[in-house]
């Protein structure tokens, strides 16, 4: 702890002097109580700034997520990482006098913390959390589990066929990523670790399929969200008469990333082939003697059966189609519109995991209850037991949440679509579009987030562009479209690269795995995806090539790169 503090205080003292160095507006707020606004030198409120704000170097804005996801990397440790990613974040805002450290000390968790923690969506994906949990510690106690891996093992009795199952069921679960991730996670677990698939590789075909899915099928929660924000842009912008459900289903083919991490994922279960840290991963748990995962810290569900309970699946496939089919039925009575699309893309999806949880637990526990299996005493223990697993992430997802407030604050995102000024032909802004986006969110932690700040940033820019190039026309609307699908596929893939993300950090959650030791072994396939996506797909199909020529012959790389380096962890 010492070494991490000092390291911690030697990057605060050095980001200091580079800052004095750079700037001399660096000044520390007299009125400690009170948080100052950040704009970046270069801006127009920066000349003679208000009372209350506080001038920065822009480069400033990368201090948190490259001091959170340093210290992750290195000491493979997440909590103290991001934490310490948090206050350096809060310091950079408050200023680098020692009370302003302190306060800053402070202010990450009085403030920040607080404030993720008290953000109504957070708290339902909290107690949704928790519910799950729950639901998983009961399912797990009651024989219900088992039944469903005797009845899946018949089917899924080879590694192959229980990566393909999960990879199915991963795409069935499309309408929503959180649902997806934290659904498929916990219900596979037991079967794939029967089957010795390694957790790693469990998280990352859960994390790789769940946001993917649900960004780019037509009638998901994502729907809702990115259609007003494409609706904002396009009323900005003056000429652009397009619907914005057309413009968003226009984009889908340029959607490379998802399309092809989908395409991925399917090939990596089909052949059993792996390579870097996965294979690695996968050939420890194949060749391990007994239970690979037997003295795992993270692995605090108590799944032990006592033997006079029948191993019954339907005590566990019933809550768990109940949990699906409620969060669906929720988005139905929580939306309105005429259409299905209308429907789903306005309910409330943070409303329908809250009900569909707390509806699961109910059916699970009456179930249990009455086939005489469990006392209410042993259902309730059942149930803490699950609960108690997932207190740790948690932990994690509320800083992550914090940390993303930070690099809010700071202007981090802003900062990164900056540095492209100046160097925009109509045919690079895809491609800019995909690798700031996924800077952004690899920086922020955050998808949507990104999406919210790069859109109405990158179109606006992009349509200018084509204007200034002689005028938007249906030969150059594929830029338009390519740009907005830019955004969203780069979002998810710096969410795939991230640990701070709170998606990577559901599917390490979800799954039981190592969080550090998933986003190790997930992020070489996501850097193969996305420089195969980007070099491939998004800068040829912006010169004109169409996208359905990209698209096989990316496939036909990526199934090429696994063919060569790829081993099974059996060779190894």
């Amino acid at each position: 702890m010492n070494k991490i503090l000092s390291l911690f205080l030697l990057i605060v003292s050095l980001s200091a002097s580079l800052a004095s160095f750079a700037s001399n507006a660096l000044e520390a707020p007299k009125d400690y109580s009170v948080l100052p606004s950040i704009v970046h030198e270069g801006q127009v409120e920066a000349v003679n700034p208000a009372p209350g704000v506080r001038v920065i170097p822009g480069w400033m804005s990368l201090v948190p997520p490259v001091i959170a996801i340093g210290l992750a990397l290195i000491l493979k440790s997440v909590i103290p990482s991001i934490f310490f990613g948090l206050w350096a974040g809060v310091i950079v805002i408050r200023g680098f006098t020692p009370t302003d450290i302190l306060m800053a000390l402070l202010d990450s968790f009085q403030v920040f913390v607080l404030k993720a923690f008290s953000n109504e969506d957070h708290a339902a994906i909290l107690l949704f959390s928790i519910m799950i949990g729950g639901m998983v510690g009961i399912i797990s106690k009651n024989g219900g589990m088992l039944g469903v891996i005797d009845k899946v093992i018949r089917w899924a009795c080879t590694p192959r066929r229980g990566q393909l199952s999960v990879w199915f069921l991963g795409l069935a679960v499309f309408f929503d990523d959180y649902t997806n991730t934290l659904t498929v996670g916990n219900s596979v677990r037991p079967i794939t670790d029967r089957l010795r698939i390694s957790r790693e590789k469990v998280a990352y075909i859960v994390d790789s399929t769940a946001a993917p899915v649900a960004a780019i099928a037509v009638i998901t929660t994502w729907i809702g969200y990115e259609l007003g924000l494409i609706s904002d842009v396009f009323a900005s912008i003056e000429g652009a008469t397009e619907a914005p459900y057309s413009v968003f289903l226009n984009s889908i083919p340029y959607s490379f990333y998802p399309i092809l991490t989908l395409f991925f994922v399917f090939v990596i279960a089909w052949t059993g082939r792996d390579f870097g840290p996965m294979l690695r991963a996968e050939s420890k748990s194949y060749n391990a003697t007994g239970d690979p995962y037997a003295g795992a810290k993270e692995s605090m569900l108590d799944n032990t059966v006592r033997d006079d309970i029948p191993h019954r699946a339907i005590n566990a496939v019933l809550p768990i189609f109940t949990l699906v089919a409620s969060c669906i039925g929720g988005l139905f009575v929580s939306g309105e519109g005429s259409t299905l699309q209308d429907i789903l893309s306005t309910g409330d999806v943070y409303k329908s995991l809250m009900w569909g949880s707390l509806i699961s637990v109910m059916v699970a526990a009456v179930l249990t209850m009455a086939q005489r299996i469990m006392t209410i005493n042993e259902i309730v223990s059942a149930w803490e037991n699950g609960v108690v697993c997932m207190a740790a992430p948690m932990v994690i997802l509320i800083l992550a949440w914090s940390l993303a407030e930070t690099t809010t604050t700071l202007g981090t995102a802003e900062y990164l679509v900056t540095l492209a000024d100046g160097i925009l032909i109509p045919e690079i802004i895809p491609a800019l579009a995909f690798v700031l986006s996924a800077a952004a969110a690899f920086s922020t932690g955050s998808s949507w987030g990104v999406m919210a700040l790069m859109l109405p940033l990158i179109l606006p820019v992009a349509w200018s562009t084509l204007v200034a190039d002689g005028g938007v026309s249906a030969d150059n609307m594929h830029i338009i479209y390519s740009t907005l699908a830019s955004v969203l596929a780069g979002s998810i893939w710096g969410d795939h690269c991230s640990p701070i993300s709170d998606t990577t950090v559901l599917s390490s959650m979800s799954t039981n795995c190592d969080h550090m030791e998933h986003v190790r072994t997930q992020m070489p396939y996501a850097l193969t995806v996305g420089a195969v996506s980007l070099f491939v797909c998004t800068l040829p199909s912006a010169f004109g090539i169409p996208w359905w020529i990209t698209l096989p012959i990316a496939a036909a790389i990526l199934v090429a790169i696994i063919r060569v380096f790829g081993k099974h962890s059996y060779q190894q």
